[in-house]
């Protein structure tokens, strides 16, 4: 079984001590690669050199988070800029709208947000969504971007059948976690219906660890539990759920091999 984490943070310091043994616990459960979404200039240089590490397994995106919008986020996009004018990345991302922690930068967020969208166009490279608290105003500026060339996928999915529809015709994939696995998530019945063929599995490690280790730290290896609960919500074979997904993401970040 080959899978593919769409989502995941393995450059933190949470992973510091025992990243060898992480990736190792990974390759074993079959998760071929790990896409590493950026956060901030703060991050930049662990992110760069995880990838530089596990080539080919550990493979870097590019942008800014919206929780990093600040008063500096100017000087965060130019650096942005520069590291995509400087060398090839998977995607733009994570990038977005976050209305759940601090609404004081919300102008900011939206500014930031279309900028890197517009990055992601100009070198037909995927866009790397985060929509806590704010699916529908993501959807509202992907529809304002979208003009057959935009392609991406929404991290973290939780909506609800009609938002998924609404990412759906867009073109736009939803990434599928740990949330799955949650008993009143809710999540389960709304994934039942969105077609397999729109989705990714990811783990966004070291957050959102599915059942049975939530509470605890979460790593790329436990993308078996999300395939597992994926495979008996839309009762399919865990292998064509996972053959399914991994083609998604190959298909998505145009990865050729």
């Amino acid at each position: 079984m080959k899978l593919i984490d769409t989502h995941c943070h393995l450059y933190l310091s949470d992973f510091e001590a025992d990243i060898d043994s992480i990736l190792e616990r990974a390759e074993t459960e079959g998760v071929a690669r790990m896409y590493l979404p950026a956060i901030d200039s703060g991050e930049l240089d662990r992110l760069l050199h995880l990838e530089k590490a596990f080539p080919g397994r550990c493979i870097a995106m590019m942008g800014l988070h919206p929780c990093s919008v600040k008063e500096n986020y100017q000087e965060e996009l130019r650096l942005v800029n520069q590291q995509l004018a400087a060398r090839k990345f998977a995607a733009i991302g994570e990038t977005g709208l976050d209305f759940y922690w601090d609404l004081s930068f919300t102008n900011q967020q939206y500014d930031a947000f279309r900028r890197q969208i517009n990055w992601a166009r100009e070198l037909d490279i995927p866009v790397v969504i985060h929509s806590r608290n704010s699916l529908d105003e993501c959807i509202g500026v992907i529809k304002e971007h979208q003009h057959g060339d935009l392609k991406g996928i929404f991290h973290c999915f939780s909506g609800s059948l009609e938002q998924a529809n609404a990412i759906r015709d867009l073109g736009f994939f939803m990434g599928i976690g740990g949330v799955l696995t949650y008993k009143n998530s809710g999540l389960a019945p709304v994934v039942k219906d969105i077609p397999l063929e729109s989705l990714v599995l990811e783990t966004d490690a070291p957050y959102l660890t599915p059942v049975p280790f939530r509470g605890k730290r979460n790593e790329s290896s436990y993308l078996k539990y999300i395939v597992q609960k994926l495979a008996e919500v839309k009762e399919m074979g865990v292998e064509e759920v996972a053959s399914v997904t991994t083609a998604n993401a190959e298909n998505i970040f145009n990865f050729k091999g």
